[in-house]
């Protein structure tokens, strides 16, 4: 206990101790607090939050939905058909697991959707060799041109095009992307018999324009991507090539 003067005052040599006692005591308290009570909070009402990881920030570069299937391309033109799956796809766009499942239901869905997309490249790919055609053959040699060239540029997307067992057509978007495309075809023998044909309403005769020359032009374009025209391509005359071929395919009265 400290020593007290006459008449219960302090004496000035206590003062002293309990001052420096009590500064010593404030200054050992954590920040933050005083007298035992939470300090005041910054206006903004909270301190800054620590920093996260890309992978834990919400996605806030564009369109989720198109971000995703880029990614779904870029695996299947990398791993093939077989890579795509719902959680590689999220885990190339850097997103949840959840957030394919959210856009397309399951990878039935994405696969279509990507199709779709495939679909539309290939249409407009047809329609812009055949703008400038300056007549029917011309247009045709161009669209066939046109069609084995997109399947060369991307194999992946072709084959994925026409793997039916792995596609939903009744997906709006498929369904149709898939019909513009085979317009697109059938307008080459409309304008080849100077007809207007109507898909839903073909004379037997359009209807075999149409399937002999997507058999001749798919069938080019799948043993070309398999390798399997080389020894044909290598007996060909100096300067020939595919394309060619494909036409001379296509006009055989020329040839002969």
């Amino acid at each position: 206990m400290g020593t007290r003067e006459p008449g219960g005052a302090t004496s000035p040599t206590t003062r002293k101790k309990a001052a420096a006692g009590a500064g010593k005591a404030a200054s050992a308290r954590p920040r933050g607090v005083a007298g035992g009570r939470s300090a005041p909070r910054s206006p903004s009402g909270a301190s800054k939050p620590s920093r996260k990881s890309a992978r834990d920030q919400p996605y806030h570069h564009g369109d989720l939905r198109d971000a995703l299937l880029q990614a779904a391309a870029r695996i299947a033109a990398r791993e093939g058909l077989q890579g795509l799956t719902l959680r590689a796809v999220a885990r190339e766009a850097g997103v949840s697991h959840a957030a394919p499942a959210h856009h397309f239901g399951d990878v039935t869905g994405l696969i279509s959707e990507l199709a779709a997309i495939a679909f539309r490249r290939f249409s407009a790919a047809l329609s812009e060799a055949a703008a400038s055609a300056s007549s029917p053959e011309a247009a045709a040699e161009g669209r066939a041109r046109a069609y084995v060239g997109f399947a060369h540029d991307n194999p992946c997307l072709f084959q994925l095009m026409f793997r039916t067992e792995r596609l939903d057509h009744s997906r709006p978007a498929l369904r149709e992307a898939a019909n513009d495309a085979f317009l697109n075809l059938a307008r080459v023998v409309g304008e080849r018999r100077h007809e207007t044909v109507v898909p839903e309403h073909l004379t037997l005769a359009q209807a075999a324009d149409i399937a002999r020359m997507w058999s001749m032009v798919h069938g080019f374009a799948m043993l070309y991507l398999d390798g399997r025209l080389e020894d044909i391509l290598d007996g060909l005359p100096p300067g020939a090539t595919a394309e060619t071929l494909l036409a001379a395919m296509l006009r055989p009265d020329r040839e002969r």
